[in-house]
């Protein structure tokens, strides 16, 4: 899954500042191949520069939510979850049991909404599909 500039690309042509700790978090995010909380973000952040704060992480994450960079994820598990906007398209399975989240794309799925939307009359702009599931006995 890439994207086409690095978060702190985008940071720096909308003209935000950059300190040394938002470049760090910045980094963080983008290596994360999960969907990671704010907690979770300041313990990777945390481990690199020990100067950062969790309040830093979160004022951090809100202003690149706020820019379009970060996308926030709700998975019914009550923690708000995190992952770079630009990420190649992609759907979630929630497992209810353990929390796992596991990514995929189905053509098939991605072609029917296709075709539900122009029938109802709309050209389809984006969409966010996420299953909830358990895994079947064996």
């Amino acid at each position: 899954m890439t994207m086409t500039k690095t978060i702190l690309d985008r940071l720096e042509a909308q003209g935000l500042r950059m300190t040394d700790q938002r470049r760090t978090i910045a980094r963080v995010i983008e290596a994360a191949e999960d969907h990671p909380d704010v907690e979770e973000l300041h313990t990777r952040a945390n481990a690199l520069d020990p100067r950062i704060s969790l309040a830093t992480v979160y004022r951090t994450v809100k202003l690149l939510e706020e820019a379009g960079i970060l996308e926030r994820l709700e998975f019914g598990d009550g923690r708000a979850r995190f992952e770079d906007s630009q990420r190649a398209h992609h759907d979630h399975l929630i497992d209810m049991d353990t929390g796992e989240v596991i990514e995929f794309c189905d053509p098939d799925i991605e072609e029917l909404q296709e075709r539900i939307a122009r029938r109802l009359g709309y050209r389809l702009e984006g969409h966010r599909l996420e299953l909830l599931g358990r895994r079947l006995k064996p």
